[in-house]
């Protein structure tokens, strides 16, 4: 795999303005076939960074652009136009996901196997040497707190159980970046309480975490900063404090109010 002389330039930059994600302009178009195909802008001309270290929340109503947007962080999908880079690297590098971690939002493991030997499996996809995968499993298990229950069968775990062994999985290479999408999805109160705690802690660690959710009492509890979208485009950023205060109300208002809904 070749490299042009930008992408070390960028990478570059990045660890100097300490960018973790970079966000210019970009667009995602989408075809639409029916009787007339037609086309559908998913994303619509955002630009945003990402310092390291953050806590990032982002937001918007089910159709806003946030999966598409995490698509093309992941390098799964190519943007129509502008750029998205991490670390300084374009997405669709394949150097660039090699510091991410991902918890889909929809976690579907081999409900056969125990956490270990899931953990295992991914330690092998990373190509991790057997001790340091002896010691990074024990470590994230402790993390996630389920090293009590390491030899159970994931099928008999709870669906709060599944979502940590989802972000145990996302952080077995040890990523200096973490991506999570609807993390406290489905969750009752001390899943979510959980979930919260692994966030903090990561930040604790400096660890960078991007993560999409409509949990908006989990984002105001941990988030530096959040992003609103809606119809693709960005409405608002800024932290938690300063859009709560715009808004003169809690972030649940202040969104509602961004994104134009009325009762």
């Amino acid at each position: 795999m070749w490299y042009e002389l930008s992408d070390f330039i960028n990478l570059a930059a990045a660890i100097l303005m300490e960018q973790v994600i970079s966000i210019q302009n970009l667009t995602v178009l989408y075809k639409i076939k029916g009787i007339k195909t037609r086309l559908h802008k998913a994303v619509d001309g955002l630009s945003f960074d990402v310092a390291r270290g953050e806590v990032f929340g982002f937001l918007g109503p089910n159709g806003a652009g946030k999966t598409t947007t995490i698509k093309v962080l992941l390098g799964f999908i190519k943007p129509t136009e502008g750029v998205a880079r991490i670390f300084g690297i374009n997405t669709q590098e394949p150097i660039a996901r090699q510091r991410i971690g991902y918890l889909p939002e929809q976690t579907d493991y081999y409900q056969f196997l125990t956490a270990e030997e899931l953990l295992w499996f991914y330690a092998k996809i990373f190509k991790i040497p057997k001790a340091e995968a002896r010691l990074r499993i024990d470590s994230v298990l402790k993390l996630v707190e389920l090293d009590g229950v390491r030899n159970k069968l994931i099928r008999t775990y709870s669906k709060g159980m599944q979502q940590r062994i989802g972000i145990a999985q996302a952080l077995i290479n040890e990523p200096d970046l973490l991506i999570l999408d609807e993390p406290t999805s489905g969750l009752d109160p001390i899943g979510r309480m959980k979930v919260r705690q692994i966030i903090q802690r990561l930040k604790n660690e400096g660890r960078t975490v991007f993560f999409s959710s409509h949990e908006l009492g989990e984002v105001e509890t941990v988030c530096d900063r959040v992003l609103i979208l809606a119809e693709g485009k960005l409405r608002a950023m800024g932290s938690v404090a300063e859009l709560t205060t715009k808004y003169h109300g809690n972030l649940e208002k202040a969104f509602l109010e961004i994104v134009g809904w009325h009762e």
